[in-house]
């Protein structure tokens, strides 16, 4: 049993809840076979996981970046996942197996996976990622959605709401705050220190990036504090669905990291938002053992965000590998309280 804190009105409440083991299918492979068939073909394709259809697609965004869509083909609300820099659909297994309940969307952000870098390779800010989200939901046909977002992908779901707030229901902000990326990294450096220190960072991965940036990620500990032998239990959360972490790894291992290096500065270039305006349900989401985003700093931002949530449960910045039963349950959660 995992002990979780939940805020609502400012105030944290005790929430013990149970987390059992979720088998995930997995055909070995079947992510390559699919890229290489989208690639030769340039269209559409379908496969199957666990009985459910699974489609990829190519999108033009609107500065003629082409762009590698997926849904899960599912026929309930729409969800719209704006997921953590590079990071892949996989990453999200037990809600893109609810068909029935969501139809999920996401994409590949420029340069990774399979979409093309914009020909104007300065194009890469959050206001061009958040070009890219809109782009997606117009060739899916969606007009509003709820919206999860996952570390740099928080920042973009935000910016789509100041953008457009008519057509996002929700956000489901996991393990990321709303702008201001590198100020929320290193607190026990001083304030002004700690964008030029995250810039550095970004531009180590290109020669580190596949190996130490997914490891650390995954280490216990929090910005404030480095690493925290308390939160090791969190190890086995990613054993109990390795499948999960094994896909979304693999594909890590193939990203251009000097390509990567600089998306990830240009995401934490991203200023601080005013989220006062935010006029929508929002539930935060972090990993006390979270070495990357601080659940300070994302408890803060909830304080700022009116009809926010604020929850902390005992993970890294993996939650949504970790805990893949518990992003469902919030995310109907935060449906209901939804206006579509």
């Amino acid at each position: 049993m995992f002990g979780a804190r939940v805020s609502v009105g400012g105030r944290l409440m005790s929430n013990p809840c149970s987390y059992y083991r979720t088998g995930v299918s997995h055909y070995a492979g079947v992510f390559e076979q699919w890229k290489l068939r989208w690639e030769h073909g340039g269209r559409r394709v379908r496969h199957h996981q666990a009985g459910h259809p699974l489609g990829y697609r190519s999108v033009t965004s609107v500065d003629g970046t082409r762009l590698r869509s997926w849904s899960n083909e599912g026929r309930g609300v729409p969800v719209l996942i704006s997921n953590g820099l590079g990071t892949p659909h996989d990453a999200w297994p037990t809600i893109n197996r609810r068909t029935e309940t969501y139809r999920v969307v996401t994409w590949d952000h420029r340069g990774l996976g399979g979409s093309d870098r914009p020909s104007d390779e300065s194009r890469i800010t959050i206001s061009d990622h958040t070009d890219d989200f809109f782009a997606v939901m117009d060739a899916y046909g969606i007009d509003r959605a709820v919206v999860i977002g996952w570390s740099a992908g928080v920042n973009i779901a935000f910016e789509a709401a100041v953008r457009d707030q008519r057509r996002i229901a929700g956000v489901l902000a996991v393990g990321g705050v709303p702008g201001g990326s590198f100020e929320a990294l290193l607190h026990p450096l001083p304030r002004f220190l700690r964008p030029r220190a995250g810039r550095v960072g970004s531009h180590l991965m290109r020669y580190l990036g596949p190996v130490l940036n997914r490891l650390g990620d995954g280490l216990p500990g929090s910005p404030e504090h480095g690493f925290d032998p308390r939160g090791v239990g969190t190890f086995g959360l990613d054993v109990v669905h390795g499948h999960t972490l094994v896909r979304v790894l693999r594909r890590f291992a193939d990203h251009d990291w000097p390509w990567y290096s600089r998306l990830a500065r240009a995401v934490g270039d991203h200023p601080p938002m005013d989220l006062s305006a935010i006029d929508m349900p929002v539930t935060y989401i972090a990993g006390t053992w979270d070495s990357i985003t601080s659940a300070e700093r994302m408890q803060a931002a909830s304080a700022l965000t009116p009809r926010s949530r604020y929850i902390e449960l005992p993970a890294t910045h993996f939650v949504p590998l970790q805990l893949p039963n518990r992003m469902s349950t919030e995310l109907d959660s935060l449906v209901d309280r939804c206006y579509l």
